[in-house]
């Protein structure tokens, strides 16, 4: 395994990739509708990696130390090639772990193709089980029916995949609903990620007031089920895990606002169009499709790609609350263009 170590000495481990900025719903904190509405320019085919250009690039990851990959979006189910990618990375580039996120929309119809390709796990994002309220959050009015959702994590769970579920969230929005997604995924024995709400991207509208602490969150489901910290699963993760003590599963929670994990974060982010983000805060990205397109050989891109992350400074969370009062202004590369 490469020892490639950026300016604060972190390894490069994970990889999360973007397989399209496009997305069948406009939750208000990562796509509002107002902003990715019928005239957004998304990116056209050509302007996206192929699955020739997504082994390509993945390969050098692999070489440089990667042993995981998350493919996300925008919504990844959107693109028809998904289970051939993850053929890809299991079969031809081996890498150990390759997860998946999605909204569920999808999932029902293409979990099991998922399964056979080698997907190893899943997680779904899912923010409230009220039906209103996840119709607001998603984005898609009545129309959006969580039952649709909801089937595709049983089709998923039945088939034998490893589910999280992860839920944003946001005080006054679906804080009040902490305790019934605990009790529903405890009762299917699914973890259930609870996530704080990030100033991700430029169109969010976030503020801190929205922010529910992670130790808050704790606190409410310890009165009810006693709960145990458990040690990271592995080095670099960024949820914090605990345990319910009556052995009732366990749960997630990622606090990048009140306890950031700048200091041991080992992601990179490869958007839809090939360009490296090196923070989920980052302002620009690395053109590494363009270098690819141009005629970089496979050495050449490694040594491009370990020349990027050795000069990696990237401790946005750490730093936010002397950027925020200092009423930084700078732009943030949106939450659905890298996938969170």
């Amino acid at each position: 395994m490469s020892d490639l170590r950026d300016e604060s000495g972190r390894p490069l481990r994970d990889l999360r990739i973007s397989l399209t900025d496009r997305c069948n719903f406009r939750c208000p904190y990562c796509m509002p509708a107002e902003v990715f509405g019928p005239d957004h320019a998304f990116l056209q085919d050509g302007q996206v990696m192929s699955l020739a250009e997504l082994n390509r690039i993945v390969r050098q990851f692999v070489r440089l130390g990667v042993v995981k990959v998350r493919l996300t979006g925008g919504e990844p189910l959107l693109r028809s090639d998904v289970a051939d990618l993850i053929r890809i990375l299991k079969c031809d580039l081996q890498v150990n772990e390759v997860a998946l996120t999605t909204n569920g929309w999808l999932l029902a119809g293409r979990a099991s193709a998922l399964r056979e390709a080698g997907l190893d796990r899943i997680n779904v994002s899912l923010d409230s089980l009220d039906a209103g309220t996840f119709a607001r959050m998603s984005g898609g009015g009545k129309a959006r029916r969580i039952e649709r959702v909801l089937e595709g994590i049983a089709v998923a769970a039945g088939l034998g995949f490893p589910i999280k579920i992860n839920m944003v969230v946001q005080r006054g929005v679906n804080d009040g609903e902490v305790m019934a997604m605990a009790a529903w995924a405890r009762e299917r024995h699914l973890t259930l990620r609870f996530i704080e709400f990030m100033d991700v991207g430029n169109h969010n509208g976030w503020s801190r007031d929205l922010v529910v602490p992670a130790r808050e969150i704790v606190a409410q489901l310890s009165a009810q089920w006693p709960l145990e910290p458990c040690g990271p699963a592995y080095r670099g993760e960024v949820a914090a895990r605990y345990r319910y003590q009556d052995g009732g599963g366990e749960i997630g929670l990622i606090s990048s606002v009140t306890e950031p994990f700048c200091r041991d974060c080992h992601r990179a982010r490869l958007a839809a169009d090939g360009k490296l983000y090196t923070c989920l805060f980052s302002s620009s990205g690395w053109d590494i499709l363009g270098a690819l397109r141009a005629g970089a050989t496979e050495d050449e891109l490694l040594a491009y790609l370990g020349r990027v992350w050795r000069g990696r400074l990237d401790r946005y969370s750490d730093e936010r609350a002397e950027l925020l009062g200092r009423h930084e202004t700078r732009r943030k590369v949106e939450m659905s263009y890298i996938g969170g």
